[in-house]
């Protein structure tokens, strides 16, 4: 089973395993029982929440969200590459979403990363798959990312 795979920078943040992520997907599974790390039948597809120590604003406006989605997609271009953000709207609350890819260990990843605050700290929902002949998972990952995670 491939492991959900993040910039080093991303990873090395603090998890914290209070309230999991609900993933309400027909066939996804929580990856060894923890319901933070979500993967499809097939395995091609993961997806990881984290909470972070970190503090992360609240963003009452699309603008507010647009100019911290260039800050973000600068900091990122650094280290992956072809990268977009975007700011998401969370029923009157934004959000960031952030879409990479990344090579590791040879293989291609493409990430989509919704950046969200959760009482002033940063929380993540993150979904990866390899960049080629991921299946039909991605979609459907990239879309609950996009449209329900919050």
């Amino acid at each position: 089973m491939r492991r959900l795979l993040l910039p080093a920078a991303l990873a090395a943040l603090s998890l914290s395993s209070a309230h999991a992520l609900i993933v309400p997907m027909p066939g996804w599974t929580p990856v060894g029982g923890d319901a933070n790390y979500w993967t499809d039948a097939s395995g091609s597809c993961l997806m990881r929440e984290e909470r972070h120590g970190q503090a992360f604003p609240s963003f009452a406006t699309p603008d507010e969200a647009r100019t911290f989605a260039l800050k973000l997609q600068e900091s990122l271009g650094r280290s992956v590459r072809n990268v977009v953000t975007q700011p998401v709207d969370r029923a009157g609350r934004w959000s960031v979403l952030a879409a990479y890819d990344f090579k590791e260990g040879g293989t291609s990843y493409r990430v989509s990363q919704l950046f969200l605050s959760d009482s002033g700290l940063l929380r993540t929902v993150t979904g990866s798959s390899a960049a080629e002949g991921a299946g039909a998972c991605v979609n459907e990952m990239r879309d609950f990312i996009r449209y329900l995670a919050n």
